[in-house]
């Protein structure tokens, strides 16, 4: 730090970012086809790619933190301003799924029977299935903030204990949640109720999987005791993640699940 005269980290030339854009581009454009009548194979080479190569670039972040300790407090001040940006981004994203709901259900037009539900919808009961997912990602919001203050106060085992408990309530609401979908007497080809609800609720399911995906990585890296008192910012943008994921499944069960019904 001191050879650059500043104490901010100059990344390296790095060909992830380029190369996971492209993989990227590879899902939508394979879903679409997929959706069309096409085959698997490019959606599937996307999925591959994408997840290959964005476990490289992980790698290369995690030894410039961990081993070689290039995130300076304003280096971290800066990650904490991203990862903070990004949940606005993704609240913009949701709340256009809200407006689409609220728009078709606020004024019902006559095309659905002029009432909501639409006629011949047979909605999900609001206080069984919804409401059990409601309590486990509750519960799980509680247990990574265990892990959260475990690590601040240098407990290791408790931290770990939190971790591992967050993501068995963040794969048990997966799996109930498509167990919900299987059940559902309505699919996304149902009027605007369909779509908007397999809509808002997929996009969260798979929010709650990138999710899973990104507490596993922090539960190993805290497993291997990278994270300490000071430098845990792989942590805290895992755990601001799935409190977002947490505010805004209470915004779906409370607009969807409940009212909507």
């Amino acid at each position: 730090m001191h050879m650059h005269g500043h104490p901010y980290h100059l990344v390296e030339f790095s060909p992830w970012p380029l190369l996971n854009s492209f993989a990227i581009l590879c899902m939508p454009a394979g879903l679409v086809y997929y959706i069309r009548g096409g085959s698997m194979t490019l959606l599937t080479l996307g999925l591959v790619s994408t997840a290959l190569i964005s476990f490289l670039w992980w790698r290369d972040v995690v030894r410039e933190s961990t081993l070689q300790g290039l995130h300076t407090s304003y280096v971290m001040r800066g990650l904490k301003v991203g990862v903070f940006l990004f949940i606005v981004s993704e609240v913009c994203f949701f709340f256009a799924f809200f407006w689409a709901y609220f728009h078709a259900s606020l004024a019902p037009s006559i095309e659905i029977g002029g009432t909501w539900p639409p006629i011949g919808i047979s909605t999900l009961e609001t206080f069984q299935v919804p409401l059990l997912n409601t309590s486990v990602l509750l519960l799980s919001g509680v247990s990574i903030t265990w892990a959260h203050h475990s690590i601040e106060e240098g407990d290791q085992k408790s931290a770990v204990q939190g971790m591992f408990m967050t993501l068995i309530l963040g794969f048990y609401f997966i799996f109930l949640q498509y167990g919900e979908y299987a059940e559902t007497a309505f699919s996304i080809a149902d009027s605007v109720y369909g779509t908007t609800f397999f809509l808002a609720t997929g996009f969260h399911g798979l929010h709650v999987m990138v999710g899973a995906t990104f507490i596993t990585v922090c539960f190993f890296r805290l497993v291997f005791l990278h994270f300490d008192k000071g430098h845990h910012i792989g942590f805290l943008a895992a755990a601001w993640y799935w409190h977002f994921v947490d505010v805004v499944w209470l915004f779906l069960y409370v607009s969807i699940y409940w009212w909507g019904s």
